[in-house]
Order: structure tokens, then C-alpha cells, then sequence
């Protein structure tokens, strides 16, 4: 949350030409977009991260791709190139996307590297794997069954989401058990829906030349850290930071860390010439 009596950051909202809602916060500044998961909206980084950037002189471009049913990796890509030539600032930006999100960043960095300058990934994985695939097929069955109760849906995505951590803290569980809910009777479930099959890319992400750091969050049941492990060893100079006692929404559940490491790997990446290599 922004700190009482912080002034807040000047907000201007539009839409892409091909729809896509979006908000730019601040007026100046080295632009940084923030590209949530699948059936994302930006609001997700609006307690945290927004103020987090904006106060650091940042300015922010969050923005809305969460379909009635998730887009793979390369059609989030196409909107988020879409923005990216259209409300971002001229010259290559700072992306930061967590899990669906960081596999469409991911994809743009192979196909118009141009247009970044550095990449934080947060929550991904560069292939298929045994957790992903079961879950894809769990979630078809589930929503083939027909919708599940607000208060199991909410329980559901408790344990999937969090950290033994904050699980075993009885006032957080109260407070994320009371979102989880409100969000499932809102219907805001496009998340959970079947995905298509993530790419197998571990071998193309050898042409990466922009700077990225991966970030791994230590008890994801969703996208195990490991798979981002592999992701940062695949990208040549890349680098790799593992947070503990934090699930799959790690950037939400403990965000001064997730913060700290962000606002620091932005410090290191200078905007030069586009799809220069800046990685050390």
C-alpha cells in the first residue's frame, strides 16, 4: 500500500488501438511495464509495486489482457508488442512479468528484442513440465464438472498460491481467504481456466541478448522454482534469485522482498541502444 500522506502517483488511462486497457502512472522517468499472469489486470501491482517504482522515479505502464479464457504466451506477446509501440515511451522499456506474463515476455524477447531493455521474470518455466501438465488437465476436468463453490474456489487457490508461511499464520489466511472468495463470486476466474500447452523454448532462449533476472519463489506449487532455474541458465548472462517462504503470488505475499530485488536489477539496467547485450 502507498504510505499514508504519500502522494500518489498522476494516473492517465487509455486503450491500445486493438482494445487493450491500459494506465501510466507518473509523468516521467525510465519507463518499466508490468505484465501479469493469465487473466491478469493491472491492478494486481497497484498495492505494491506501483508506489514501489513510482517513488524510485519510475514511470509505470500497467495494463489489462485477462480474456474469458487465457491466451498462450505468444498471443499475450502480441498485445504486450502492441503496447509496447503504441502507449510506451519511444526506445526500448523495462518489462517485468510474472508467470503467463513473464512467458510472453519471454517470447518478445526472441522475436523483437528490440523493444527491451532489460527483463525481470518472475514464476516461469521454459517447457512443459509434470506439475504444469497435471494441473492443465485437473482444471479442465473441474471446470468440464461444472463451477465450484465461492468458499472452495477460495480455498483452492489458498494452498496453491502461498507459502507454508503464511499459511500457518491465522490472521493472513483470514484476510486472503476473505479476497480469494470475493474474487470468485466476481467471477474473476479466468486464471483457472485451461491454458494452452506452454512451448518448449529452453533451446531458442540461447538468442536472448537483453539483460534478465529470473526469480524463483521458493514454495510455488504452480511453477516449482526449479523451472525458473533452468529459464536463467538458458539465457546467456543471466541471473537467478530465489526467494524463501513464498508461493506463486510471491510479489504480493512478501513484496518488500520481491521490491528490493526489482528496484535493484533496474539500478543495473541502463537504457542504451535497442537489443543491445547489457548482461554481465
Amino acid at each position: 500500500m502507498t504510505a499514508p500522506g504519500a502522494p500518489r502517483a498522476i494516473r492517465t488511462t487509455g486503450r491500445t488501438p486493438g482494445g487493450t486497457a491500459y494506465t501510466l502512472h507518473g509523468t516521467d522517468g525510465p519507463p518499466v511495464v508490468l505484465v501479469a499472469g493469465a487473466g491478469g489486470t493491472g491492478a494486481v501491482w497497484e498495492h505494491h509495486q506501483v508506489p514501489a517504482l513510482t517513488r524510485a522515479g519510475r514511470r509505470v505502464l500497467t495494463f489489462d489482457h485477462g480474456p474469458a479464457a487465457p491466451a498462450g504466451p505468444g498471443e499475450t506477446a502480441s498485445v504486450l508488442r502492441e503496447l509496447l509501440v503504441t502507449a510506451a515511451a519511444p526506445g526500448p522499456c523495462a518489462l517485468v512479468g510474472h508467470s503467463l506474463g513473464a512467458f510472453a515476455v519471454q517470447e518478445l524477447l526472441l522475436t523483437d528484442p528490440h523493444l527491451v531493455s532489460g527483463a525481470l521474470l518472475a514464476a516461469t518455466r521454459g517447457r512443459p513440465d509434470a506439475v504444469g501438465e497435471a494441473l492443465a488437465r485437473a482444471e479442465a476436468a473441474s471446470v468440464a464438472a461444472g463451477p465450484r463453490p465461492p468458499e472452495y474456489e477460495a480455498f483452492v487457490r489458498l494452498v496453491q498460491n502461498l507459502s507454508p508461511r503464511t499459511l500457518a499464520d491465522e490472521a493472513a489466511v483470514a484476510d486472503w481467504l476473505d479476497l480469494f472468495e470475493i474474487a470468485a463470486r466476481a467471477g474473476a476466474t479466468a486464471a483457472h481456466l485451461p491454458a494452452p500447452p506452454v512451448p518448449d523454448r529452453l533451446a531458442d532462449y540461447d538468442r536472448i541478448r537483453v539483460p534478465v533476472l529470473v526469480v524463483g519463489f521458493a514454495d510455488d506449487v504452480l511453477v516449482p522454482a526449479p523451472l525458473g532455474r533452468e529459464v536463467a541458465a538458458a539465457i546467456p548472462g543471466a541471473r537467478y534469485a530465489q526467494l524463501p517462504d513464498t508461493g506463486h503470488l510471491g510479489f504480493l505475499e512478501r513484496p518488500e522482498a520481491f521490491n528490493s530485488v526489482l528496484l535493484d536489477f533496474l539500478a543495473t539496467v541502463a537504457p542504451t541502444e535497442p537489443g543491445a547485450n547489457h548482461a554481465p
